[in-house]
């Protein structure tokens, strides 16, 4: 399938890639520039930000509670950005969007960023918010059941570290892992994955562009061969929570993310990838207002919410 129309009326104003250096800050402030006003984002019961106090540090979360009921499922969200990009407020919607759609109390993590942070500091402040969610679990109005993570891109990346990194700690409270689009395979050798040569020119996200975006990270002690930095080299995926990978048709992504769901599944977790046809890379965030792409909200609460799940692996 062609991409989908609309996204290709946005991609056809992007400038062409010129190879000059990135600057973290003037595209961090551009995105900031980018986020709606507070009156016209989707309206909840409640929208707070607090400080989890962790054993890493003092890490700012925003929580998204949904209705006034008193006790939630609990989802903790990481956002994307190459681990560079990306905020609270830039993720804003996708939270919100989270939250309505499935149920749960969602605790949007604003973690490190890289260059100033290297590994592994956003990936240890997303797992210490995991924790902490569990611990404080009464005081958030957590009903004891569901304790998800979810995260889109390099957020999805921490999602996948985040699982092995609990079930090596014997940290068990992680019910369910949602992977958008993830970014889960560092070594960007073109030849690795056909869809990183499919889709390499004219979708957004290019192919040559996968190594200076996350150069930011890589430089700062991240090691690509290291499960942890890649997950998909994790060699025993066994014992890992059921899994929702969300791939994109249009994204050089697509297959490492497709692989993972695979691989999961047959190591006995119960994995489902779903491709949304006609997407790019980055649609969660930036083409959700599109109906068939708003969709992968809707999907996530199914999966969440779903009574079963746990008696064997299957991709489909």
């Amino acid at each position: 399938m062609t991409i989908h129309p609309e996204i290709a009326k946005i991609l056809s104003t992007l400038p062409a890639p010129d190879g000059s250096p990135l600057d973290p800050e003037a595209m961090r402030a551009g995105e900031a520039a980018q986020v709606p006003p507070a009156e016209q984002r989707e309206p909840l019961h409640a929208v707070v930000d607090v400080t989890a106090v962790t054993p890493t540090g003092e890490i700012p979360v925003r929580i998204y509670t949904p209705t006034g009921a008193e006790t939630h499922g609990l989802l903790v969200y990481f956002h994307g950005g190459a681990f560079f990009l990306g905020s609270l407020d830039t993720h804003d919607h996708v939270a919100r969007a989270l939250a309505k759609e499935t149920g749960h109390k969602v605790i949007s993590v604003g973690y490190r960023l890289a260059p100033e942070a290297a590994f592994p500091a956003g990936l240890d402040d997303c797992y210490a918010v995991v924790r902490w969610a569990a611990a404080q679990g009464e005081n958030l109005g957590w009903d004891g059941a569901n304790l998800a993570i979810a995260g889109d891109s390099s957020g999805g990346n921490f999602v996948a570290a985040v699982a092995a990194k609990a079930h090596d700690d014997g940290f068990s409270r992680i019910t369910h892992q949602v992977l958008f689009y993830p970014s889960l395979d560092l070594d960007f050798d073109a030849d690795r994955y056909a869809s990183l040569r499919e889709n390499a020119e004219g979708y957004g996200l290019e192919t040559e562009g996968l190594a200076p975006f996350n150069a930011f990270y890589l430089d700062g002690g991240a090691d690509p061969a290291d499960p942890l930095v890649s997950p998909i080299k994790r060699q025993d995926l066994a014992g890992l929570p059921p899994a929702l990978v969300i791939t994109a048709e249009h994204d050089p992504l697509r297959d490492e993310g497709e692989l993972y769901g695979l691989r999961l599944a047959e190591a006995g977790v119960d994995a489902t990838v779903s491709r949304y046809k006609g997407s790019n890379h980055g649609f969660v965030q930036n083409f959700s207002w599109i109906p068939e792409f708003y969709r992968v909200f809707e999907e996530t609460g199914e999966f969440l919410n779903a009574k079963a799940g746990l008696d064997g692996g299957t991709a489909q």
